[in-house]
């Protein structure tokens, strides 16, 4: 069993995590992610970024899904992957009467409340977006949505838009979008690990995932990387 207390000698492991809030797969890696947390405790720490993959979600189910069904056969792919996990469950009406137009404005939001009040809360209330969409159904596309949301975590939409409006919420949102495409990451979610060395992309198991983590653990401190 992993013990939680960091290694002795060893900075934290970093895991910079990218997805979209839309992304079906970032949904199901949101255990993984919670059980690597659980298990390693203080000895790896994510970092939450965003990329573009949902930006203009009509656009890209209407160019990538117009012959297999559209908006409803989207859908039903979603409903299927998320079926594969017995812990996991999508609201019925997801891409069919909830069709967020983008992801833009939760990114754009969620980087404001990192602006106004800080990482912690704003990994919160990442997750409760996520939940809120494929649980419940919430278009989380919609400004009023996103501030109900906060809402419940008493943040109040002052600061929020103060960082929106001063323009520093759409530089951290473009800084990550920008970082995302040179990685040349692939698609959401995507994990770098060891400065960038190392990326994980899409449906990995958590087995994989740790075994990463962990190998980067033992790694004596220094250790030139081989041509």
């Amino acid at each position: 069993m992993t013990t939680k207390a960091t290694t002795a000698g060893h900075e934290p492991v970093v895991v910079d995590y990218y997805s979209d809030l839309l992304c079906i797969w970032a949904w199901i890696a949101q255990r993984r992610l919670d059980e690597l947390s659980e298990q390693l405790g203080d000895q790896v720490r994510v970092h939450f970024h965003f990329m573009d993959v949902f930006g203009d979600a009509h656009g890209k189910i209407r160019n990538q899904w117009h012959a297999r069904g559209g908006f409803d056969g989207f859908a039903d792919h979603v409903a299927a992957s998320a079926g594969q996990f017995d812990h996991l469950a999508v609201h019925p009406e997801l891409w069919r009467s909830v069709r967020p137009h983008s992801s833009a404005p939760a990114h754009l939001f969620i980087k404001a409340v990192q602006l106004a009040y800080g990482e912690g809360p704003a990994t919160a209330l990442a997750l409760t977006m996520r939940r809120a969409f494929f649980e419940n159904g919430v278009d989380i596309g919609q400004w009023p949505n996103l501030l109900g949301l906060a809402e419940q975590h008493a943040l109040t939409a002052a600061g929020i838009e103060s960082a929106v409006a001063s323009g520093q919420a759409y530089a951290a949102l473009m800084a990550d979008y920008q970082k995302a495409k040179r990685e040349g990451l692939k698609g959401s979610p995507s994990y770098l690990l060891d400065g960038g060395r190392q990326v994980l992309f899409g449906n990995v198991g958590y087995r994989i995932l740790s075994a990463n983590v962990e190998e980067l653990l033992r790694k004596p401190a220094g250790e030139a990387s081989w041509c």
